[in-house]
């Protein structure tokens, strides 16, 4: 069974709610339409939920679950499904990741691989810097001799607007140390990532 996050709703101060009644309003809508009614405190939810990785701690996540082993072969997690929102557009994109390292004399539980995907893709954000972020965010828990990052994503910005392609993708890839210095390193990755 998943974990459900629980999205706390301010207290005090502006809610996104009543701005996004406005912005119903200045759309052509009527806020109070029966199908519209409850929609400003549900998006208001909704966006808690998909902007959570700004109140999500990265020690909390891994939470000591850092594991002394002799290991020197690449571990991979391959195919985790994320789901993030541009900060240009505020449209969603979405794909996979596949991360691997190189251990130095430690790794790191399996599960806590997504969960920093999730943590920095929960966030508004640029397919670039996802990348970049998440492979430094392995590379300061773990230390270890390398780390590759390779996110395959379809843009919403790209599919409903703009442009309008359906098909197309977006592949960036983040290589820090042997993965960067080391092509055999880097080509294995890259093979074993595509399979």
């Amino acid at each position: 069974m998943k974990n459900k996050a629980v999205v706390k709703m301010p207290q005090k101060g502006p809610s996104i709610a009543a701005h996004t009644e406005r912005v119903l309003e200045l759309l052509g809508e009527d806020p109070a339409r029966e199908g519209l009614v409850r929609t400003p405190e549900r998006y208001e939810k909704a966006m808690r939920f998909i902007t959570s990785g700004y109140r999500t701690n990265l020690d909390e996540i891994v939470n000591g679950a850092l594991f002394h082993v002799k290991c020197d072969e690449m571990v991979i997690v391959r195919d985790i499904e994320f789901f993030s929102t541009c900060e240009h557009h505020l449209l969603p994109f979405f794909g996979k990741m596949h991360v691997a390292y190189l251990p130095k004399d430690k790794v790191v539980g399996l599960s806590k691989i997504p969960r920093i995907v999730d943590m920095f893709a929960r966030r508004l954000q640029l397919q670039e810097r996802l990348t970049e972020q998440v492979a430094r965010a392995i590379e300061s828990v773990i230390s270890p001799r390398g780390v590759g990052v390779l996110c395959e994503a379809r843009h919403f910005c790209m599919m409903m607007r703009g442009v309008e392609k359906q098909e197309s993708s977006t592949v960036t890839s983040t290589m820090l140390g042997s993965f960067r210095s080391n092509r055999a390193t880097r080509d294995e990755f890259l093979s074993l990532a595509r399979k």
